[in-house]
């Protein structure tokens, strides 16, 4: 055998100096998890003792109001919660896991009450975390952000000064307190004033959150509940700016439009202006209200009376303005004949009555003008040539006279009775006005102390 066959024969049969690799051990902590759920059963309440209640500890705090919906009466809240229990088949010793003290473990893993929101109408988009935290003296913690879309009876009658308490209550769904009862982590006191998480920059502000324990007794038996009220208040000035100060102002214009003169048109097109004004800026605002099913909101009272008031008060300028020009009408239609045997039948004895048939009205008197008089006039100076007529050119010459006499005296008289009557349509006028502001400050007073004591409450 050479040599060399020989040196590869002994290295071949030599041992090897290096170890074989060893099988990775467990984690302590893969040890401890192992062992809390190698006999864990998590249908099953976890007390050694099955007469002794599981104490579930409930605390949350307000994040956020994310919406309102009158219509639906249903709230959206943003809460942080917490929930905490004693489950006495997680318990260890850390001295025996190199002091481990607090692990996570699956939420699925685990029993978990069954803790529900008596109020939830709708699933909200919450985060799904899978983990609780466990402690050596085997207490959980439950911590997660929830949005809770629940069930509340929302006052809508204030609009917007109003003011909403929602509760969220907190129950076991099949447990009794027997088995399963609840306490709060916090006091009352400090859960109450906690607001420093709350977004304090939208259009809620929540005020306090007072809670209460107390005991629903259902068939025989008595379940365990928490009540959280959560009291919020509106911030109104959004919808005071654009609703209330420019449904204001407009008011405002058309009881400054009283002070145009009644006989003018131009009062009763300015309120029309205001009224189709008014009428566009409802339309336009409808979606800024909140559309209730159960009552309507004193905001929309409000709306309502004052298009009910910008009607009246062109109506009433319609009437004024009708009672002015319903006079001319009257004045065109009188004759001149009336006219003086109204007021000056006692200076006409001297004549008889068929020398006043002539008489032309008012109308025929317009139509020929002084043109008709004088070239009478002339026609029967020249006629006096003629002794056998003179006797009745002279009567029918003084019957012209007296006739242009009385019509010049009766215009003078019809335009004071004209500024008469434009006297008392000013006075049924300013009656009128004084009337309407009377109306109109009393149903300013009455939406104004209406929504300072809902405010209040």
């Amino acid at each position: 055998m050479s040599p060399i066959l020989s040196l590869l024969l002994l290295l071949v049969s030599a041992p090897s100096s290096e170890p074989l690799p060893e099988k990775p051990r467990r984690s302590t902590l893969n040890q401890l998890t192992r062992t809390l759920l190698r006999n864990y059963n998590s249908g099953v309440r976890p007390v050694q003792n099955w007469t002794n209640p599981t104490i579930v500890y409930i605390d949350f705090i307000v994040q956020s109001v994310l919406d309102v919906d009158g219509q639906t009466q249903k709230v959206t809240t943003s809460i942080w919660y917490r929930q905490i229990w004693k489950d006495e088949f997680l318990v260890w010793d850390p001295a025996d896991f190199d002091g481990i003290n607090e692990i996570s473990l699956s939420l699925d893993a685990i029993w978990v009450p069954d803790i529900i929101i008596s109020e939830f109408v709708d699933v909200g988009r919450s985060p799904s975390l899978p983990y609780v935290y466990v402690n050596s003296s085997g207490m959980v913690k439950n911590y997660k952000p929830i949005q809770v879309v629940s069930a509340c009876y929302l006052e809508m009658y204030a609009f917007p000064f109003d003011r909403q308490n929602c509760t969220l209550t907190f129950r076991s769904w099949l447990h009794t307190v027997n088995e399963v009862d609840l306490v709060l982590w916090r006091s009352t006191e400090e859960i109450a004033s906690d607001t420093r998480e709350f977004m304090n920059n939208g259009e809620w502000e929540l005020l306090s959150v007072p809670s209460r324990y107390w005991r629903l007794h259902m068939e025989d038996r008595d379940y365990a509940q928490i009540q959280f009220n959560v009291v919020i208040r509106r911030r109104p000035l959004l919808y005071v700016v654009s609703l209330l100060i420019p449904s204001i102002f407009l008011m405002i214009v058309d009881v400054i439009s009283f002070y145009l003169p009644p006989n003018s048109g131009t009062r009763i097109t300015f309120k029309t202006s205001i009224l189709l004004g008014y009428t566009v800026f409802r339309v336009n605002m409808t979606d800024e209200l909140p559309a209730t099913a159960v009552k309507t909101p004193l905001i929309g009272v409000f709306f309502a009376v004052c298009m009910a008031l910008l009607v009246l008060s062109l109506a009433k300028s319609i009437l004024v303005v009708k009672l002015l020009h319903h006079n001319e009408k009257e004045m065109k239609e009188m004759s001149v004949s009336a006219c003086l045997l109204d007021k000056y039948g006692s200076s006409s004895q001297s004549f008889n009555e068929s020398s006043f048939t002539s008489v032309k009205t008012l109308d025929e008197v317009d139509k020929w003008g002084s043109f008709d008089f004088d070239f009478h006039l002339e026609e029967d100076l020249l006629s006096l040539c003629e002794p056998q007529d003179m006797v009745l050119q002279l009567e029918r010459i003084l019957q012209e006279v007296i006739s242009l006499k009385y019509y010049l005296h009766q215009m003078e008289s019809d335009g004071a009775t004209e500024m008469d009557w434009l006297a008392l349509c000013s006075k049924v006028d300013r009656f009128l006005f004084h009337l309407y502001l009377l109306i109109l400050t009393v149903y300013s007073s009455t939406i104004l102390l209406l929504w300072i004591s809902w405010s209040s409450v």
